[in-house]
């Protein structure tokens, strides 16, 4: 039984290209591929002469039944156009698939855009959201951005050139005039980052080409609430140990000082198991 070999490839620049993709790729019996012309340039530009199929989002059903013939003769790998397969691309059915029926799958990492991005950003990649391709339509782009507008994580999407400057202003719209991080062509010559508020973005990019990546802070995290002052706290301290005193049961003692000080119960509950503990001792 073969492997299917999970293979990233540049996303710009060839010399991103790792040694051993490039040995995996000479090896197999055949290479599945997003658009075979992008592949055989690769392949070309490395001296590698294999078979490839196409494999993409409109022919994956038809195209899988086959590549599970082909793993069961020798090996397989799969790539995208640029980057890694899978993300962002088709590819995770077939991975799916080739797992179910027993073929070993490996991964063969190289550059991603997705990584690429955030690395180059300046914005934190601690804890991040990657929403992919957002929605080519206003309504759908809009309704995903409202839905990660509170979340204290940056941000992560791809889009085409032509939907630049419309998602630009969506963004604005819906998440207020945060920084963000536009980068265009990646690794390759005419590289370009932007970065600044998210109103100078639209402004900037006027008819952009070339692939892109936008990184956006994400929300500020909200303030943890403020506790009661030192001297309420002391106040109900003190109501708590006299009404301990007087007999008063824990509930019906929390409930009172909580209502009379305008405190949560559960911290007045905590003061009296304190108070307990400290009057007994």
């Amino acid at each position: 039984m073969g492997t299917l070999f999970v293979v990233g490839t540049p996303i710009g620049n060839l010399e991103d290209m790792t040694l051993r993709a490039a040995r995996v790729l000479g090896q197999v019996q055949l290479v599945a591929a997003e658009d075979t012309r992008v592949t055989r340039r690769l392949l070309s530009h490395l001296g590698i002469r294999v078979p490839l199929l196409s494999y993409h989002e409109h022919n994956q059903q038809a195209r899988i039944p086959r590549l599970l013939e082909a793993l069961a003769l020798g090996d397989v790998a799969l790539v995208s156009d640029a980057g890694m397969p899978a993300v962002s691309d088709p590819g995770s059915e077939l991975v799916s698939r080739a797992a179910a029926a027993g073929f070993r799958v490996e991964s063969v990492p190289g550059v991603s855009a997705l990584t690429t991005a955030l690395a180059v950003s300046g914005l934190s990649a601690d804890a991040f959201l990657f929403l992919g391709f957002l929605p080519r339509r206003k309504k759908g782009r809009r309704q995903s951005l409202r839905a990660a507008s509170s979340l204290p994580l940056t941000l992560v999407a791809f889009e085409a050139p032509h939907r630049l400057r419309a998602t630009l202003q969506d963004m604005l719209e819906e998440l207020g005039d945060r920084e963000v991080a536009v980068c265009r062509e990646l690794t390759k010559l005419h590289e370009e980052v932007f970065r600044g508020s998210l109103s100078e973005a639209v402004e900037h990019f006027q008819a952009p080409l070339g692939e892109l990546v936008l990184v956006v802070r994400g929300a500020p995290e909200e303030p943890l609430p403020a506790g009661p002052p030192p001297s309420q706290l002391e106040e109900a301290r003190r109501e708590l140990s006299r009404l301990r005193e007087a007999g008063t049961r824990a509930k019906e003692a929390v409930a009172q000082v909580a209502v009379s000080l305008d405190m949560p119960k559960n911290t007045v509950y905590q003061l009296w198991l304190e108070t307990t503990r400290s009057d007994r001792g």
